[in-house]
Parts: structure tokens; C-alpha cells; sequence
């Protein structure tokens, strides 16, 4: 995936990107599913048991459990196959902890992108709000949209580049839905990414779902083309 980071901060220092990408790096190795030495695939051909997990799978485990809780059962790691797949959550996770990282090392403004999902804090580098783009899911190299996140937490889920590869946990199967893409604002990139998953497996009910969570704003685009937001969504469409 694409990570892109920017410290917009006079004193950066190499060693700060050096930490955010050695730690991305570390959460790739124990959680990607593509990877047979991985802690989560180890897990998932029963090499590991629950007791010797380690504490960041502990906590990813932990996490995952209360959002199926928060979304109905939407947001559910387990696959109909019995293994473990906490992709939807660990990558807002993630970069939401790299951006702690990033507040340790004392910076305040900087913008990190890991694949669309995105966490960022102050200014950018000509003293203005950062903005992000939703792009088109016809068209990859057009946006629809500018948003000026002031310090929210943006991640997107959808079909539009993965093709379909998000189920419904109730009915074991792939979402059935209009839906192609879906935006969500959260008060962390962490809590957007874990909620886009959720709503995503709601199939068209999704965007009604985030319109009543406290907190939450979303843009949804149909595969007719057709756009959906929540009454607050405008609000980040300006500065």
C-alpha cells in the first residue's frame, strides 16, 4: 500500500519518518494475511494459541470484539472460513498510532496517507488546513470532492479498487449493495477506518447508520454514480 508522510515542521528530522515507517513496517509483519510468518497467519493455521498471542494482537482482538459490538455483528473479523482477517481495522489503527509516534517526537503538524485512510494534525506547510480528496471511483485520477479534515481521522471503504472483498457477517456472504465507495470523517483516523468497514457491510443502510453515530460524517457514491452524505458532511467541504 502507499504511504505517504509529511512533517510540516521546521526542526523534522529524518529519524522521525525513520520511526513511523519501522513501525508500519513491524504492524505489516504481524498482522498482513499475505504473509505465511505473520503472527495473524500463524494464529489462523492454529499455531498460536489465545494465551501466547502478543499484546498488540491482544489489543487488535480486543478492539475488534467491541466494534462488532457497536456495529450489530457489521464488523466481524472472523471469516466464514474460521480464520482471522483484522485488516479492517488495523491499518486506522495504525496509523493513528504512528501519529501518536509523531506527537512524541514533538511534532504538531503533519499529514499521514496510508492507502486513502488518512490522520492528520495542525498546518501544512504554507500554514493552511491540510485537505483530502475523495476521488472518483470511475475515474481514479478525478476528485469529487475536497475536504478539510481540522484535526478528523478519514478513511474510505468500498469496491472501487479491491473489487469485492467485504462480506456481510449475517448472511456469509459478499455485501450486497448500490455502494461503491464511502467516506467516513471520525474523531480518529482509527475510529473512521473501523467504522467505514462496519457501515460498508450494511449495504445501503450503512449511511443511515453513521448520520445517527455521534461524531461521524460520511459520503457515499453509487454505482449509478449518485452521492449520499450526512447533514454534517458539508461542514468539512470548506475552511
Amino acid at each position: 500500500m502507499p504511504v505517504t508522510i509529511e512533517i510540516a515542521e521546521t526542526e523534522a528530522k529524518q529519524e522521525y519518518f525513520d520511526k513511523v515507517f519501522d513501525y508500519l513496517a513491524h504492524i505489516d509483519e504481524k498482522f498482513s494475511t499475505y504473509k505465511k510468518d505473520s503472527e495473524i497467519s500463524r494464529i489462523n493455521r492454529g499455531e498460536i494459541s489465545p494465551d501466547k498471542y502478543s499484546e498488540e494482537m491482544k489489543t487488535v482482538f480486543k478492539l475488534s470484539e467491541d466494534t462488532k459490538r457497536e456495529t450489530e455483528g457489521f464488523f466481524d473479523i472472523q471469516k466464514p472460513d474460521g480464520s482471522y482477517d483484522p485488516s479492517g481495522l488495523v491499518k486506522g489503527w495504525a496509523i493513528y498510532n504512528a501519529g501518536l509516534l509523531l506527537k512524541k517526537c514533538g511534532c504538531k503538524n503533519f499529514f499521514v496517507d496510508v492507502a486513502g485512510d488518512i490522520e492528520s494534525s495542525g498546518k501544512n506547510g504554507e500554514g493552511g488546513d491540510w485537505s483530502v480528496g475523495i476521488r472518483n471511483p470511475f475515474n481514479k485520477k478525478e476528485i469529487v470532492k475536497v475536504l478539510y479534515p481540522k484535526g478528523k481521522g478519514v478513511a474510505t471503504s468500498g469496491t472501487y479498487i479491491r473489487g469485492s472483498h467485504i462480506y456481510n457477517p449475517h448472511t456469509k456472504k459478499a455485501v450486497e449493495t448500490d455502494v461503491v465507495s464511502l467516506t467516513v470523517i471520525g474523531p480518529n483516523v482509527y475510529e473512521a477506518d473501523r467504522f467505514a468497514t462496519g457501515a460498508y457491510a450494511m449495504g445501503n443502510l450503512g449511511i443511515q447508520f453513521l448520520e445517527k453515530l455521534p461524531g461521524f460524517e460520511a459520503y457515499a457514491i453509487s454505482k449509478e454514480g449518485v452521492a449520499t452524505m450526512t447533514s454534517g458532511f458539508e461542514n468539512f467541504m470548506r475552511v
